[in-house]
């Protein structure tokens, strides 16, 4: 039974419809959704059909390529005259580090800058022309590395580095200059820090301020089990030092039972069986924060570094390979908790144990 012979509406759609024009079709086939279409008609850009864009696209890359140079100076300017210890002010992060700020911006404005210039090229004055290569075995034959060089000989032509002199000078500048800023950091990590590691702002006579209420500590305000952290008189935590000064000044207050104190320095440096730590862990420097009662241990949440209090705050467990350094304390007139010396020794990673 031909074609003709069946009902229209009993053909399919596609069918039924080139029968109406006299031809049958066969569904799928002029519809294949996997078909290769081929690659679109190229389009030309501006920049290669008029040389005055090409031109203005060539000084946008140089002038990024410049801006990179100058970056890259500015940061070692910044290098060398922005004191390490100068701070400033920066919505909404507050105050950090003027040397670190301005070497992040320059650098980064350096290396963004190579990066848009390079992109920009790339895509106003490079070919864009699309090629299609069908995929062949891992192993070259002679013909396909003679083409890959040819391809590369055209690569580098119509890259038109050559021809574009102003692009290639500012290129080699701006990649000549951007590894000088490694060079300078690898000249030195900053000012030697002399002995300030060594020593922290608690001295004799400064009173033991409260963190919390900014109130000067009385013996009675510690109770026997309890942690209480202070810092030294007359800081304010709105002094653009504040961190500096706290990252090696932070203090915590345990009251002992004098009975339970094992060390007899350590008993002698307390009052009335108050005993002042530093809170900065001897291991990597974290800070300490969780107190145990019935032992008198403290545990510093980072690597699990034990110390004993009652013992000199010797290491019990961990990491940390030496005690808390202790903080001499005593009464002033006023019956005030007071410094009467500053920490017995370094505190933090115990960096001057390393020859």
């Amino acid at each position: 039974m031909s074609s003709q012979d069946i009902p229209e509406e009993n053909l399919p759609a596609e069918q039924a419809t080139d029968e109406a024009h006299g031809a049958v079709a066969v569904k799928g086939e002029h519809d294949n959704p996997f078909a290769d279409p081929g690659l679109p008609e190229h389009e030309h850009r501006i920049q290669d059909i008029d040389e005055r864009a090409a031109k203005r696209s060539e000084r946008v890359v140089a002038m990024l390529f410049t801006i990179s140079m100058l970056a890259t100076i500015g940061f070692i300017a910044a290098y060398l005259a922005i004191p390490v210890d100068k701070s400033i002010y920066v919505f909404p992060i507050g105050h950090i580090s003027a040397m670190n700020f301005t070497l992040g911006l320059t650098l980064g404005v350096a290396l963004f800058c190579i990066g848009a210039g390079a992109v920009h090229w790339a895509r106003t004055l490079m070919s864009d022309v699309e090629v299609a290569q069908d995929r062949h075995p891992i192993e070259a034959e002679p013909e396909t590395k003679a083409q890959v060089l040819s391809d590369f000989a055209d690569g580098a032509r119509e890259s038109q580095l050559g021809r574009r002199k102003l692009i290639r000078n500012t290129m080699f500048g701006a990649l000549a200059l951007v590894p000088l800023s490694g060079v300078f950091l690898l000249g030195g990590l900053g000012p030697a820090p002399g002995t300030k590691l060594r020593h922290t702002a608690w001295k004799k006579g400064l009173k033991l301020v409260n963190m919390n209420t900014n109130l000067p500590l009385r013996p009675s305000d510690i109770a026997v089990g309890s942690l209480t952290f202070a810092k030294p008189e007359g800081l304010s935590e709105d002094a653009e030092d504040f961190q500096t000064v706290m990252a090696k000044a932070a203090l915590m207050l345990v009251r002992i039972a004098p009975e339970n104190i094992k060390d007899k320095r350590e008993l002698a440096w307390s009052h009335e069986g108050i005993v002042a730590y530093s809170k900065i862990c001897t291991h990597v420097g974290c800070p300490i924060s969780l107190y145990e009662q019935q032992t008198h241990h403290v545990l510093c949440p980072c690597h699990q570094s034990t110390f004993d209090l009652s013992d000199g705050a010797r290491v019990i467990f961990g990491p940390a390979g030496h005690a808390l350094p202790q903080l001499h304390i005593g009464v002033n007139s006023e019956g005030y908790l007071e410094a009467l010396s500053d920490f017995d020794e370094p505190v933090g990673p115990a960096f001057w144990e390393r020859g």
